[in-house]
């Protein structure tokens, strides 16, 4: 389903093509192009012509005008559709007083073929009429691999959180940063492309696992991480199901605007958001099945964190908390046998009653309701799906695993932390009750085929595993398979710290860049002697700074672990407050310090977003990728960055409320550490220097 693809044959991954691979690499092809102007020019404004199916024409009246991204820099991105493989295009300058000839850029055309720019990108070349000047202006060309869902996500987020900005004529959302150049001090920049293999694309195969090998760093010293998290192992869909993932996302060229004429991502993210459709439905059900001892709602818990984190509306409902309360904790093995009529009647009552308050929950505004149960028959399932029906999409998530080990595991774990056998003194006895409990549920299982549905088949462990889907479309349920795709259960723990203190800090002042102050460099000693001792067995493990040089500088003590720069790591964007103090702002915009920071501010800190930057949402939407990096993480990693990121992040692990996240407290020079396994996430403190 790639850009560019449409000549490609199906088995050209196969052949080994390299060329033929990138085609079919997965989601949209997003293309963008910005300049900046050294000396501002009012009387020119930047356009683009070339090919007509993609950019107009080459008559320069039908060109498409780039738009003011800020006071320095304009920018026009658009998707490229499947049947586009070659974009031939030039920069021109039009004058702003009609009838003045158009200036188009020197030398030759500009050739992109299937995502790869021919020939030098960095400038553009333009000769005046009038007095043969030549003004040179820095360019910035891009194309990105994007799946179709994430660029609607983009533009989903744009549209709930965009506030106007109070500075008139500059766009309040950017999305895309100029490319910077690493320097020696800063490390390597490299390039790196988001969602390269994403988890919508649609495979025609029965199944494929997540092989961890597809998935490699090139540890340079200060590796440069833009977006995204690299590649994700491919999800597959039954063949012959109708699914979003099978349809053919392209855009009629002959229709008026068939390309977005704006600038930004989120103009390319409203054609992809259209060509998705509406969201299809406002609620939502998950609602599990799987034999016992299957990590069911190991799954359901994690999921229901993610989606809270993201903002959706969402609540777990376990089936046998209504069990326990209905019918009391010392329920044996013959209450699960399918020949007990008063057994079965009791767990389809105590099931519809859970769904019963789900639908009644969604009614009064919730989202996503997770369903927590066996649900291992076609008769309970065909149960679920009638009370939903005209209420609620549902989708059935099972839960296989055929690993001995992990099901003897999990069946431990269940006897040790399940209120079922809390009153059981004897472990052994537990232990024959649940698998005897366990064997009557195998007697009838029936493996879902009907309806919605993603299998996870021997995914726990991380090491190889299926993943199925069929009959899934649309943006949230697009998201959730991603997620499941990059989830295990392997132990590692996740080090959190914010960078010692700065100079800024001192200062008081917002945002900034500036090195560490005297005690920020005695922390990033006593920082890198505590994590040479605590992960002193963990060679694999890493560390990921901001492109900040305050997180750099504090990682620059720690040794023999690979350093991973993440531009989604910086600190919250203060915009035009960025490096001023409080006393500052008020002093210099007395309208936006009283009106803003002492009111809405205040108000609602979560949203509240900065002149020209970012609110906490924004940084929740740019960690994302963080985040699904950091779930298929195996080994530990040291998360060096700022107060809002770190918040945002914590607040992820810990099941926060989004409305907390503005105030939970990080302070400096402290290690939050989140370990993350099989029994769910633990934390611990370590202070180690007084602020």
């Amino acid at each position: 389903m790639g850009a560019g693809g449409s000549k490609a044959s199906d088995n050209s991954l196969e052949n080994g093509g390299e060329e033929e691979g990138l085609e079919n690499a997965g989601g949209q092809l997003y293309v963008s192009l910005k300049m900046e102007f050294s000396k501002i020019n009012r009387d020119l404004i930047p356009h683009v012509y070339g090919s007509a199916p993609l950019v107009g024409s080459w008559d320069p009246d039908k060109a498409l005008a780039m738009e003011r991204e800020s006071t320095s820099m304009w920018e026009i991105s658009f998707v490229v559709p499947p049947n586009h493989e070659t974009l031939d295009f030039k920069f021109l300058l039009k004058p702003t007083h009609s009838g003045s000839p158009c200036i188009v850029e020197e030398g030759l055309n500009r050739l992109l073929t299937r995502g790869s720019l021919h020939g030098d990108a960095g400038s553009a070349l333009f000769r005046l009429p009038e007095n043969n000047e030549v003004l040179e202006y820095r360019v910035y060309i891009k194309a990105d691999r994007v799946s179709p869902f994430d660029l609607a996500a983009s533009w989903r987020a744009y549209l709930e959180n965009l506030q106007p900005s109070t500075v008139r004529g500059i766009p309040d959302v950017s999305i895309h940063d100029i490319p910077v150049t690493g320097s020696e001090d800063l490390g390597v920049s490299l390039p790196y492309s988001p969602y390269s293999s994403s988890s919508q694309e649609m495979a025609e195969s029965k199944s494929v696992g997540p092989d961890s090998s597809g998935h490699r760093h090139d540890y340079h010293r200060g590796l440069f991480v833009d977006r995204g998290v690299g590649n994700s192992p491919k999800t597959v869909r039954s063949e012959g199901a109708a699914s979003l993932f099978g349809r053919e996302l392209m855009l009629d060229t002959e229709t008026e605007n068939a390309m977005p004429e704006a600038a930004g991502a989120v103009a390319a993210a409203a054609v992809a958001d259209r060509m998705l459709g509406p969201k299809e439905h406002r609620q939502l059900a998950i609602a599990l099945v799987g034999l016992p001892a299957r990590g069911k709602t190991f799954t359901a818990a994690k999921l229901t964190r993610y989606l809270r984190w993201l903002g959706h509306d969402t609540k777990h409902f376990n089936v046998g908390k209504y069990r326990r309360l209905k019918h009391g904790l010392n329920q044996t093995a013959d209450f699960f046998r399918a020949d007990n009529p008063e057994g079965v009647d009791a767990r389809n009552e105590v099931a519809a009653l859970a769904m019963e308050d789900m639908l009644a929950w969604m009614q009064e505004g919730g989202q996503v309701g997770i369903f927590d149960a066996t649900n291992s028959t076609r008769q309970r399932r065909n149960m679920l799906m009638n009370m939903a029906e005209g209420k609620c999409k549902i989708i059935f998530l099972e839960t296989i695993c055929n690993d001995p080990a992990i099901i003897d595991r999990n069946i431990r774990l269940k006897i040790q932390q399940s209120p079922d056998y809390e009153t059981q003194p004897d472990f052994e006895v537990g232990m024959e009750d649940f698998k005897a409990r366990l064997a009557n549920y195998e007697k009838v299982y029936e493996p879902v085929e009907e309806g919605s549905y993603i299998k996870m088949i021997d995914m726990v462990s991380g090491q190889g595993g299926q993943i199925q889907v069929n009959n899934i479309s649309g943006y949230l349920p697009g998201r959730i398979v991603f997620f499941l795709v990059n989830t295990h259960l392997t132990p590692r723990p996740i080090l959190l710290t914010r960078h010692g203190e700065s100079r800024d800090n001192v200062r008081g002042r917002i945002g900034g860049d500036s090195v560490l102050s005297e005690d920020g460099e005695h922390y990033a000693k006593k920082l890198a002697d505590f994590v040479n001792k605590r992960l002193r067995s963990e060679r694999t493990a890493s560390i990921w700074t901001s492109t900040l040089q305050r997180t750099i500088l504090t990682a620059r003590h720690i040794g023999g672990f690979p350093k991973i720069q993440w531009r989604a790591l910086d600190e919250i964007n203060a915009g035009v407050c960025d490096g001023m103090t409080y006393e500052e702002i008020k002093k210099n915009m007395p309208e936006e310090y009283e009106y803003v920071l002492r009111g809405a501010r205040k108000a609602d800190k979560l949203r509240y977003r900065y002149p020209r930057g970012e609110s906490y949402l924004d940084v929740i939407q740019r960690l994302e990728p963080v985040i699904i990096e950091l779930e298929r993480q195996r080994a530990p990693v040291v998360v060096i960055a700022h107060q809002a990121v770190l918040r945002a992040l914590y607040a992820y692990f810990a099941d926060k409320p989004l409305k907390e996240v503005p105030h939970i407290e990080v302070p400096l020079h402290t290690i939050i550490e989140i370990q993350m396994g099989v029994t769910g996430v633990h934390e611990k403190l370590y202070k180690i220097m007084d602020s």
